[in-house]
């Protein structure tokens, strides 16, 4: 069964909604033609004041969230791209260096220690440099957990620095400077990496030309408050979505600070950690 077109009572429907007094002739010319009001208002300073800063920052929000959409687009488009695995393996497991650079954790840099000490990988392959700046009782918290997991057979050593000079960076520079290790494997104070998380990240640097390995971060207290829940939200969104989108694509994502590995030659060839800045990991991506 087929039907018509029926031309004439689609052309009578277009013209009662046009006419109709709530229709949109009406509603066109009362908002737009209607020159009853010109000329009443004019612009002035103030006005310009407010208006312009609100269309800058709705603008720049509108940009931000297109942006977002297109990292999702990307996350999707270039799903097959996901890596799991690495492509080639060491034959055998080179030198890594863990850095731990901690200011006044007193309360969080035994379960700093005790997480980085149960770390899978040969002991004669593996150093470990608690950084501390601090400037409270953490100094001798640190010193005494050192020295406990030092008796314990962990390569632990302890570094403090008596000024603070360029803060995280200046810390990491520093410990470069007695690091044996090819690669810098990097976590702040309030991490705890699954045991065997050096195994699993060290071998895609067995391709030279990965220089930087970042791992998606997770949480101990997602569920604690509606606030964590938020923040772990996030979090999440930057790196599932974000990171994930970019490295897929083969566009430019920056090392988190933490929670990631570094090829040693990359950074030395980057001109190390620079302090001039407060965002140092970004810098040196």
């Amino acid at each position: 069964m087929t039907s018509a077109l029926n031309l004439p009572g689609t052309l009578v429907a277009g013209f009662a909604l046009w006419a109709a007094p709530k229709g949109i002739g009406p509603y066109i010319r009362q908002h737009f033609l209607d020159t009853t009001f010109r000329g009443l208002y004019h612009v002035n300073e103030f006005d310009l004041a407010l208006l312009i800063p609100y269309f800058v920052v709705l603008i720049l929000l509108a940009g931000y969230g297109a942006h977002r959409y297109i990292l999702v687009y990307l996350y999707y488009k270039h799903s097959k791209n996901r890596t799991t695995e690495p492509a080639q393996k060491f034959k055998e497991l080179p030198r890594i260096t863990v850095q731990l650079p901690i200011f006044n954790e007193q309360y969080v840099v035994e379960r700093l220690l005790d997480s980085i000490c149960k770390l899978e990988y040969p002991r004669d392959k593996l150093d470990i440099q608690l950084l501390d700046d601090s400037t409270d009782e953490t100094v001798e918290v640190a010193r005494e957990l050192v020295e406990r997991y030092v008796a314990l057979g962990h390569p632990v050593t302890y570094h403090h620095r008596s000024n603070r000079a360029g803060f995280k960076a200046g810390a990491l520079a520093e410990g470069m400077n007695t690091a044996k290790g090819e690669f810098i494997a990097i976590f702040d104070a309030d991490f705890t990496p699954p045991e065997d998380f050096l195994l699993r990240t060290i071998h895609f640097f067995a391709d030279p030309k990965v220089g930087m390995v970042q791992t998606r971060w997770t949480h101990i207290n997602r569920n604690y408050s509606f606030l964590t829940q938020v923040e772990a939200i996030l979090l999440d969104g930057h790196f599932v979505l974000e990171h994930s989108g970019r490295a897929r694509t083969g566009l430019f994502f920056n090392f988190n600070g933490t929670a990631g590995l570094w090829r040693r030659k990359t950074i030395e060839e980057a001109d190390g950690w620079q302090h001039d800045t407060l965002t140092e990991d970004t810098d040196l991506s």
